[in-house]
């Protein structure tokens, strides 16, 4: 069986209370804004449709204004077409003799740092030499003084056993 509660009760007057306040505060607004917006749109479209129609009329005096200035825009272009033909090759010309010297130039860096390196590189093997030499006379001078050592070591042997 349904029974009616108190809580029950309160939450049907609650969603009561909640929807005239949506309706009042949301919901005619909401209606306000629509209309207005409508109405604004159906202004709109008729102004546009207003534009079209004098859009239409300034295109038919643009044609025949076009249709004189087609000859003359024919001449200036083919003006246009000599001059840049004309500025074209000079460019060319100036680019070309940019990219020679910019080659004659890379080719001279390239020379100079193969003969830097070249300097560089013989200064890096005279060194290695000098120090690979440094090296052999270390080992050569550290046997003869492991010798010397070692029959310094076998003398003071012999002696401190001879003498016991």
């Amino acid at each position: 069986m349904l029974r009616l509660d108190f809580n029950l009760v309160l939450e049907m007057i609650n969603l009561v209370v909640l929807y005239l306040i949506l309706r009042k505060f949301l919901f005619h607004p909401l209606m306000n804004i629509m209309e207005k917006r409508k109405t604004k749109i159906a202004d709109d479209l008729g102004h546009a449709a207003d534009v079209k129609k004098e859009a239409h009329a300034l295109k038919d005096q643009y044609e025949l204004a076009l249709s004189g200035a087609k000859e003359e825009s024919s001449n200036i272009i083919h003006q246009a077409k000599k001059e840049a033909k004309a500025e074209y090759e000079s460019i060319l010309g100036n680019a070309e003799r940019d990219a020679n010297k910019l080659l004659t130039d890379a080719r001279e860096n390239i020379a100079l740092e193969k003969e830097k390196t070249l300097r560089g590189m013989q200064s890096e093997v005279a060194s290695l030499a000098v120090s690979a030499a440094k090296k052999i006379m270390k080992e050569q001078y550290a046997q003869e003084i492991d010798q010397a050592s070692y029959d310094q070591f076998l003398k003071e042997a012999g002696e401190d056993h001879d003498g016991k």
